[in-house]
């Protein structure tokens, strides 16, 4: 399904934060990844028009998409293309999502299969509309995919699941992932403007009760940088994620999808982000990414041989 993008994705940045800003001028080293014309990509585009399929690369304008594309992975979009929600950094469309296709998880299991994948990314919109927050739909993709593909790993990079938590956490400890990963996006400060609806808190207590529940399962977060947070504001928040459980951290740089997102408010030199890593490592990170076109599932299936 294809989404017609317009007036009712995302409120002009003016009125999300408070006034127009001048972008900054890109630097040097910050180059626009061109889509790949390879076969691989040519593959995993076919694939997924053949099962009708959508991914976050496209609909989330991932600069990393022509890489991943390649060779032949994608992260795939569940529940469909609409979100509840309107965060102010992101490029999915807002709206009034249909309810969940019953056939998505064979279709993509299918997918799946096809691909030759021995690791698959799940993601999904928002999706307050429904009484799980979609985690049903998740479980069934997990099941889907365990009995179609021998030996897969499955990670699922989900929402917060507001207000319904408990119910959300109970289905997919039942029918857990390999890898939960849920993304903090930035630093609590900032939270108003970026992440309207969403609580800082609460994403980390959906961290630390995955982790209560699964503690043999990798739990993973996500944070960008450049949003206008402070070097120690990141900082607190990778000391927040360790003591709430979680074990892997992905760390990049924001990049504004439009003149009507949020602005880029600084760029993170390619030096700075091997400090980051570093730094996260020496904090007590069992796996840490970092670099300016890092994203929560970018290289995901490299820790695929030492997952527990």
């Amino acid at each position: 399904m294809n989404v017609e993008r317009g007036a009712k994705k995302i409120l002009p940045i003016s009125k999300l934060a408070g006034q127009q800003a001048q972008p900054l001028p890109k630097p040097a080293w910050l180059k626009v990844r061109a889509l790949s014309e390879s076969s691989g990509s040519d593959h995993v585009r076919q694939v997924l028009q053949t099962y009708s399929l959508s991914t976050v690369c496209r609909e989330a304008a991932c600069p990393n998409r022509a890489e991943c594309f390649s060779h032949g992975t994608a992260t795939f979009l569940i529940l469909g293309e609409l979100c509840t929600r309107r965060c102010a950094f992101c490029d999915l469309a807002h709206g009034t999502p249909e309810p969940p296709p019953e056939d998505e998880p064979e279709r993509l299991a299918q997918a799946v299969k096809a691909l030759k994948l021995t690791y698959a990314v799940i993601t999904s919109p928002d999706r307050d509309d429904l009484k799980d927050g979609g985690a049903g739909h998740f479980a069934r993709v997990i099941k889907a995919l365990r009995n179609a593909v021998s030996g897969i790993k499955v990670e699922i990079l989900v929402p917060d699941f507001k207000k319904k938590e408990n119910v959300a956490l109970r289905i997919l400890s039942e029918t857990p992932p390999d890898v939960f990963n849920h993304n903090i996006e930035t630093v609590p400060r900032l939270y108003r403007a970026a992440r309207p609806g969403a609580s800082y808190k609460g994403s980390l207590a959906l961290l630390k009760a995955f982790a209560q529940r699964n503690p043999l399962i990798p739990t993973k977060s996500g944070l960008m940088l450049g949003l206008g947070e402070t070097d120690e504001e990141a900082e607190g928040v990778l000391r927040d994620l360790l003591e709430n459980g979680v074990t892997r951290v992905t760390i990049g740089q924001y990049l504004a999808p439009s003149k009507n997102h949020l602005p880029v408010r600084r760029y993170v030199s390619p030096a700075e982000f091997s400090r980051w890593q570093e730094k996260a490592l020496a904090m007590g990170f069992q796996k840490a990414h970092a670099g300016v076109f890092v994203r929560s599932s970018y290289h995901a299936s490299e820790d695929d041989e030492r997952l527990p």
